[in-house]
């Protein structure tokens, strides 16, 4: 059997090569770290407070404090209109041109709206489908002018710092082509802000919580529905999510914490001077695919 011996030029070799694995081993790690930083950089800042924290289903540590669902609903004949086929191209062209004329206006006149007219379009947009028709949503309409004001303080607040740190550079710059900035004349301007909240759970009637379901994309088909509803009634508005605002508008308008602030609409009639960027659609061809 023969032996092999390290002898000493033999050792501090392998001491050598050791060190020298480990020693990339620790600086792959750390670009791999640094990749991982810059890429995090690069990417939009996420607003913790819009996060879904509603489950599927309720945990079960705490199920004594959630609503067995309704399983008992009476279901009544559907009542549906008909129209030929003349008439269906036609109004859906007619509906089609009144939404394409649609624009994020940021320019608002301070004349007054109806207040008929808001409470109709949201009750259009309250008939958006939900989650087991949960229906997660509170629409605030605020007009007061102090109100109105010390919203536009917190959201330019935030809005400056989201510009400057939380956005990301490609994110501000893809916004340039709009001209927008951190200043929000329009909050004070707009006669009416409507404020749409998701409901990441409800309540039932003895106090315990009831899961609301797809929560966000439920609100986020109702925001929709009140666009299109706004541009219908000849109102403008443009559509704004705040990042980072939704605790303090939250606490300013005295509203439960399982609501979260998904959208902010000012609403009203354009300015004079209002103008829009020279943008254009995308064709049928490039949004639709006939399987």
């Amino acid at each position: 059997m023969t032996m092999f011996f390290l002898t000493p030029l033999l050792v501090a070799v392998v001491c050598i090569l050791i060190a020298w694995i480990f020693k990339n081993a620790d600086g792959n790690m750390e670009r791999r770290k640094g990749e991982t930083r810059a890429r995090a950089q690069a990417r939009p800042w996420v607003d913790e407070d819009l996060k879904d924290s509603s489950d599927l289903h309720p945990v079960e540590e705490d199920a004594d404090d959630w609503q067995d669902s309704e399983e008992n609903v009476e279901h009544i004949p559907f009542s549906h209109t008909r129209y030929p086929e003349k008439e269906m191209v036609k109004r859906s062209q007619e509906f089609y041109e009144l939404l394409n004329k649609r624009r994020s206006v940021r320019f608002i006149s301070n004349e007054q709206v109806p207040m008929e007219v808001i409470d109709n379009v949201i009750k259009a947009a309250g008939t958006a489908p939900s989650g087991a028709h949960t229906e997660p949503w509170t629409f605030v309409v605020v007009k007061d002018p102090d109100v109105k004001h010390k919203i536009r303080q917190i959201i330019e607040e935030e809005e400056e710092i989201n510009y400057l740190k939380r956005m990301g550079r490609q994110w501000v710059t893809d916004l340039k082509k709009l001209r927008t900035n951190w200043i929000k004349e329009y909050l004070d301007t707009a006669p009416v802000l409507i404020l749409i909240f998701k409901q990441v759970h409800g309540f039932a009637a003895n106090g315990k919580r009831k899961v609301h379901y797809y929560n966000e994309i439920s609100v986020s088909i109702a925001c929709g529905l009140l666009l299109a509803a706004l541009q219908n009634a000849g109102l403008v508005t443009v559509t704004t999510t705040p990042l980072n605002c939704g605790p303090r508008l939250r606490e300013l308008l005295d509203r439960p914490t399982n609501e979260k602030l998904l959208m902010l609409l000012p609403v009203g009639y354009p300015s004079k001077e209002a103008t829009v960027p020279d943008l254009t659609r995308k064709p049928l061809d490039q949004i639709m695919v006939t399987v």
